[in-house]
């Protein structure tokens, strides 16, 4: 009974990651098609691959959105590390939960509804829209998720650790810097990433507050749907796809080997 239900849940996984992975793999088949459509496979090129590199517009384009998602993800991870360390500073366990609440509500809340907002209230400040108003509301949107990351190695993080170094004359910032941030830093790379991640693939909120000239990618991509996509696109989706592979796989054995060096010191 045991084995058949095992067989059953390893089946269902298959299904389920090929549909999530099937239409990136067909994507990136015909990323290399001569016949510049993606319904009848002619023949092997890199031309989509040539022309997308000559294309200046969209490598500006990408450059933004790489600059944006960078900047967003450094500055959000700063203010929601610094958040997550206030929250976890209450004693009350009803006030730390009701901050939670309070930045969870803007994790779930729908993407139309921020985007909105954001419009609304760079109307009404005089911001113009453009680098600056993108720029803002990734930030507004990615601390969340960093504390979020960050704010569980905290809680898990014996106050004692703390107490023993001011107890040996460390000073608050010592503390913080010498034991506070290296304990969480898995946490704080966890949440740099996942905030890149969002502000690379995030479209609704950034098509709300995209003007004057400036876009990101995702609404770049999403205009030139409307028009029928070129396969040049396929080209430029394959490569940000092994980019974030990449990635991934930087995050991974950046915590891996966090979690080594976490082992030898309690050794």
């Amino acid at each position: 009974m045991e084995n058949k239900s095992s067989s059953f849940a390893n089946i269902f996984l298959i299904i389920v990651f090929f549909i999530l992975y099937a239409p990136i793999f067909y994507l990136i088949f015909y990323s290399f098609n001569s016949g510049g459509t993606m319904s009848d496979f002619e023949g092997f090129t890199f031309d989509w691959y040539r022309e997308l590199f000559q294309d200046t517009r969209l490598l500006i384009i990408v450059l933004n959105t790489l600059v944006i998602a960078l900047l967003s993800a450094l500055i959000a991870t700063i203010i929601g590390v610094l958040g997550a360390i206030s929250i976890r500073s209450y004693k009350k366990r009803r006030t730390r939960n009701s901050l939670l609440s309070l930045n969870n509500v803007l994790i779930v809340s729908p993407d139309v509804i921020i985007g909105a907002s954001f419009l609304i209230l760079f109307t009404l400040a005089g911001i113009q829209l453009g680098f600056y108003s993108v720029l803002l509301s990734h930030i507004a949107f990615s601390i969340p998720i960093v504390v979020l990351m960050v704010l569980p190695k905290l809680l898990e993080m014996s106050s004692s650790l703390e107490d023993a170094a001011r107890d040996l004359g460390a000073s608050n910032w010592n503390v913080l810097t010498k034991v506070t941030l290296p304990y969480i830093s898995p946490g704080i790379f966890a949440g740099f990433f996942m905030a890149l991640t969002y502000s690379l693939d995030d479209f609704a909120v950034t098509f709300f507050v995209t003007g004057n000239g400036f876009t990101t990618l995702s609404v770049e991509i999403y205009s030139l749907a409307r028009r029928g996509i070129s396969l040049n696109i396929n080209a430029l989706s394959t490569i940000m796809f092994f980019v974030t592979i990449l990635l991934v796989i930087v995050y991974y054995y950046l915590t891996q080997r966090s979690g080594t060096k976490g082992v030898g010191l309690r050794r």
